[in-house]
């Protein structure tokens, strides 16, 4: 915070006409005009210095912040000064872990997606596994191994005991339970980050050394279930009826990548269709391209995807028509729509929430925010 004349919107909204990110007919909030300062080689210096200039102060500040998931949010007020308020995940700091073995596996869980660990009979959760659910308060709750949702083992070996670890799981609105060798204790420890050549692995919140010294991966077990269930599923119900053949197949289902999720990019500049494109294929997700809202309905017969990434203005059928259609048909009703366009006031944005767009991006946009919306609503969300 300081104690300085605040950010001189007046200046900012000019230098924003100038580099063409605000269009001059329309107006802008002080927290739209704000956010301008972020923008990567934006200044409203009129000479650059070695400390001035550049455009790259407040652009690297936000790269960093939304790199470990962090935000950032300004208040200004003319002649009383500007803060930033910089707020960050507690993962980069300190957090509350459940350790958990399986197997050679020793691995940790969130403290907060626990919701109870149970010993039931050794018999009843092999035939839970085998069902594919436990029978907990009255729900049928899914039942995993968690070494299958690793990749690791399909079924636990260690059979002599008389009780079974089963681990209650919550994310949000999804419950699932995990079965596995042993709960070695609550631990308070530090996550540490593993760089961005893994940041975006699935299910994977980041590693910690432990009081033992040891390392362990930190999980997101309901995440890996979304992703892998059904191949871990195939997997241990294989082993459990001692079938080699069925359980080297369901082996190597666990160790098969899923089906990458399908995006629809809907935009009438070739430009954007090819850079979005190359963008969401990098991170390992298959794309459809259409040039207009007509074109999307053509193509979303041959398919259904998990996301749809729309412009608004577009020929024959601009993106709020497309959201519309979508919203009327039973098929799509429930598709989720991220809508991304240059215009950014508030009453383009509550009109495209009235119409049901899951979130709105103006351009030019932050790959990371994109990148983490995307894996938001295609079930990679770690």
């Amino acid at each position: 915070r300081d104690d300085g004349a605040g950010l001189n919107l007046r200046r900012i909204r000019e230098q924003g006409l100038a580099l063409g990110l605000l269009q001059a007919d329309l107006d802008y909030s002080d927290a739209e005009l704000a956010n301008l300062i972020f923008s990567p080689g934006f200044s409203t210096a009129e000479q650059v210095t070695e400390l001035a200039g550049r455009g790259v102060g407040m652009d690297a500040v936000r790269t960093e912040v939304n790199a470990v998931g962090g935000r950032i949010d300004t208040a200004t007020q003319a002649g009383v000064g500007t803060a930033f308020k910089l707020v960050l995940p507690l993962t980069t700091a300190v957090t509350q872990v459940v350790v958990l073995r399986c197997a050679t596996l020793t691995i940790a869980m969130p403290s907060p997606l626990v919701e109870h660990v149970l010993r039931l009979p050794a018999a009843e959760v092999e035939a839970a596994l085998e069902r594919g659910f436990l029978q907990h308060d009255d729900q049928p709750v899914p039942l995993f191994w968690l070494g299958a949702l690793l990749q690791s083992t399909p079924c636990s070996a260690e059979t002599d005991g008389h009780s079974g670890a089963v681990v209650m799981v919550r994310s949000a609105a999804q419950r699932v339970a995990v079965q596995v060798d042993d709960v070695l204790g609550h631990q308070e420890v530090v996550v540490k980050h593993l760089g961005p050549q893994l940041a975006r692995v699935p299910a994977l919140a980041g590693a910690t050394l432990l009081a033992s010294g040891g390392v362990a991966l930190i999980y997101n077990p309901v995440a890996l279930a979304t992703l892998y269930g059904p191949a871990a599923r195939a997997a241990t119900v294989a082993a459990l009826r001692g079938s080699p053949a069925l359980a080297a197949a369901g082996r190597g289902a666990v160790a098969q990548k899923p089906c990458k999720p399908l995006v629809l990019v809907v935009d009438d500049s070739v430009t954007v269709r090819r850079v979005t494109q190359r963008l969401l294929e990098r991170e390992g997700y298959r794309v459809m391209l259409a040039k207009d809202g007509l074109d999307a309905l053509d193509r979303l017969t041959e398919e259904k995807p998990v996301l749809v990434l729309s412009d608004i203005e577009m020929p024959r059928m601009d993106g709020f028509e497309l959201v519309r259609q979508l919203r009327n048909d039973p098929a799509f009703i429930d598709l989720p729509v991220v809508m991304i366009s240059s215009r950014i006031a508030q009453k383009h944005r509550d009109h495209a929430t009235q119409l049901g767009v899951a979130h709105y991006l103006g351009k030019p946009y932050a790959e990371d925010e994109l990148l983490a919306l995307v894996a938001r609503h295609s079930g990679q969300a770690g």
